[in-house]
């Protein structure tokens, strides 16, 4: 089977590889069609066929500038032309760009998005345009119960395929008091709620790693946080897992599932979440950590305090962790999305 996995925008290339990979583990022939990732090396394409054909200039004069945008605009109208025209047995597009023009895409092959991103913020509000350009594909795959039943909300039927964890080489070697905000530093992301629950628990120590993407003036004076900024490489990524003893997420609503999150579980360390979004249906599932209530910080920090302090709780957490990265394999996941590949092609 000829599997074309499209990610126009490179959001998401570590996913990309992943499956990609597992996939072509499972005997698909896969090729992966993206554009040059702006903030650091991805890993070596592994039994599938990898180009970088998007986007050439963009992709590569800015970073996070806001100066790329009407440059991307006009390389986007090859982008549409590209996938209108691809040819193979299953086309599964990752991110769509720029949805309002992506909603005239007309596909020649059997097509299958993956709606990493349910509604995103700056089109959240015309959910029109989304229940006709999500009806443009064959299939609809999102990664939580709750992202299905969100569609289901605009009479779209998606299909669940968790999101694998993320296969680490960490080891614990934490000192049972570290916190870890991990990833892409963002609004949404809740930082502030991170450094003020460990403020709260005076043994505690906060350790934020991952690309701003926000300014940090207000938050780089808090005591007992160490900051690892920029793109964390595999090696440094490893480190900083092995020495978190909790990871926290008081995310606000944005995407239905976090990358990070699952990053912090495919290391075996647990995670204390915001019942935001899917985000917590692994945590429960698997008895990975804890879920509390979105905003509230007071209960933020009781979950941590309770893991921190009670060694059989942690313990517990971290069985559960490790659960969910025997169970969320790579592997699993190629093996779903062949079955509904084979249900188009």
């Amino acid at each position: 089977m000829h599997v074309l996995l499209a990610d126009p925008p490179a959001f998401t290339p570590w996913y990309d590889h992943e499956l990609a990979a597992a996939l072509a583990r499972a005997g698909a022939d896969v090729e992966l069609q993206t554009s040059r990732f702006r903030f650091g090396a991805v890993p070596a394409a592994d039994g599938y066929r990898r180009s970088e054909r998007w986007y050439p200039l963009s992709s590569r004069l800015f970073r996070r500038s806001r100066l790329r945008l009407p440059l991307k605009a006009l390389e986007h109208l090859e982008v549409m032309h590209s996938l209108s025209r691809a040819r193979a047995d299953v086309l599964h597009l990752q991110w769509l760009a720029l949805p309002q023009a992506d909603v005239h895409l007309r596909f020649r092959s059997p097509s299958v998005f993956t709606a990493h991103d349910l509604l995103p913020r700056r089109t959240a509000s015309r959910t029109d345009l989304w229940r006709r350009l999500l009806g443009r594909f064959d299939r609809v795959v999102v990664h939580t119960e709750r992202g299905r039943e969100t569609l289901a909300a605009l009479g779209v039927d998606a299909r669940v395929i968790p999101h694998p964890v993320y296969p680490s080489a960490a080891e614990h070697a934490d000192d049972g008091a570290t916190l870890l905000a991990l990833g892409v530093i963002r609004p949404y992301k809740g930082l502030a709620d991170a450094i003020e629950a460990t403020r709260r628990l005076p043994d505690a120590r906060l350790l934020v790693a991952g690309d701003p993407a926000m300014p940090l003036d207000d938050l780089r004076g808090a005591e007992r946080v160490e900051w690892r900024l920029g793109f964390l490489s595999t090696a440094e990524l490893d480190r900083a897992l092995s020495e978190a003893t909790v990871a926290v997420f008081p995310y606000r609503a944005e995407l239905d599932q976090s990358g990070a999150l699952l990053q912090a579980l495919g290391a075996g360390v647990p995670a204390v979440v915001y019942d935001v979004a899917g985000r917590g249906e692994p945590v429960r599932a698997y008895g990975a950590g804890r879920v509390v209530p979105a905003g509230d910080v007071e209960a933020l920090t009781a979950a941590v305090g309770e893991l921190l302090a009670d060694p059989a709780a942690l313990a517990a957490a971290r069985a559960g962790a490790e659960r969910a990265r025997a169970e969320l394999t790579w592997d699993a996941s190629a093996a779903q999305h062949l079955a509904l590949y084979r249900e188009l092609a």
